[in-house]
């Protein structure tokens, strides 16, 4: 029988490990943290189920639909809407960018002379500010991207984000009467009151697995890693965390932006619009998003939970979105052993949610 390891037991190094299992390995799983799931590991604070950052489900892609289903029973949540505050019209408006509230903008003539003059979204713009200038015009960008984008990363100008191949949350500018976020894909939750946690632990029976336990060194080239004193060896190694660590800053550091989490219980039962779970902050205010768990996990108390999230170093969530960054990336992927396979957000230095990382469990499969 053939050995693997997995390293990491976030819903990517779950899943990596149920296929393996499948597929007659045997199975050694580490994982630093004391626990699974990795960011989509339900926590409790002032009695209210929380992730760290909000973990739905979105797929246009009904297998993976299917797959995630047969395990965690999944609540559809079409009606999913975001609100973005923009100071200087003191007022909350939906996003994407809704073309029917315009109108009750104090500078919809100039906006809607902007619009007359766009030439419509461009999936060849140098960059995400021209990109957004010419699907929406310059003041829209200005109310609800520029500030945003730049809070979210950190950066001087959003000239510098030269990579991407969607616009934020499906569309530019979207119009009709249907305010939720997101309409070309399936957009769920977990039933369960735990969320996601009865998946981690069936998908890895089977598996051994070492929870808060760190590797210590790395061989990647030999299929060989330390732990606990020890070198092993393995036949195949799937790895979940960025590459620039398995292969020991071999072409230097990776970019990443962060996410420090503060939650709040306010002594009301609901504090958002009904049909609410976001609200953005396009201003200059340090956050840069606020969720109401409530909305996803449907819990019952006479207080709400928020979290507050504000764009910071202290951990790795986000990669960077620019040619120079993707291609720093791609010579960690392109120098990776044939049998060592990435999946995963970090792994890969790409912008998934778990419905991408249940797809590279498919491509997966095909690979092994």
């Amino acid at each position: 029988m053939k050995n693997a390891l997995v390293i990491g037991g976030g819903f990517g190094g779950c899943l990596a490990a149920q296929l393996l299992v499948e597929k007659k390995y045997a199975v050694t799983l580490v994982e630093q943290a004391s626990f699974l799931g990795g960011g989509c590991k339900t926590f409790h604070y002032g009695g209210h189920p929380f992730t760290y950052g909000p973990r739905h489900f979105l797929t246009q892609k009904d297998y993976v639909w299917e797959f995630l289903n047969k395990y965690v029973p999944m609540r559809r949540i079409p009606e999913h809407e975001f609100l973005t505050y923009v100071e200087r019209d003191q007022s909350f408006y939906h996003f994407p960018i809704h073309k029917d509230e315009i109108s009750d903008m104090p500078d919809a003539d100039i906006i809607n002379q902007e619009l007359a003059a766009c030439s419509g979204e461009d999936p060849s713009a140098a960059n995400l500010e021209e990109f957004w200038v010419s699907s929406v015009g310059p003041t829209l960008y200005s109310k609800f991207v520029e500030s945003y984008s730049k809070k979210m990363w950190q950066i001087p100008s959003n000239t510098e984000l030269d990579v991407f191949n969607y616009t934020t949350k499906g569309v530019a500018l979207k119009e009709g009467g249907d305010k939720a976020c997101w309409t070309e894909a399936i957009s769920a939750f977990p039933e369960a009151p735990n969320g996601y946690d009865d998946y981690f632990e069936l998908a890895t029976q089977g598996c051994n697995v070492l929870l808060g336990t760190r590797i210590t060194d790395f061989d990647i080239e030999n299929y060989k890693v330390q732990f606990m004193d020890e070198w092993h060896q393995y036949d195949v190694i799937i790895n979940t965390i960025s590459p620039e660590i398995v292969m020991k800053n071999a072409f230097g550091p990776l970019r990443w932006m962060g996410r420090d989490f503060f939650k709040i219980v306010l002594p009301v039962e609901h504090c958002f619009p009904k049909n609410v779970y976001f609200l953005y902050y396009a201003n200059q205010e340090p956050f840069t998003r606020i969720v109401e768990y409530k909305k996803f996990y449907r819990n019952q108390s006479k207080t709400t939970l928020i979290a507050l999230e504000i764009p910071s170093n202290s951990n790795k969530l986000y990669p960077f979105t620019t040619k120079k960054d993707q291609a720093k990336a791609q010579v960690y992927q392109d120098a990776m052993p044939e049998r060592v396979f990435n999946i995963g957000r970090a792994a890969s230095y790409r912008y998934l949610d778990v419905g991408n990382i249940i797809e590279q469990r498919f491509e997966l499969a095909e690979k092994l």
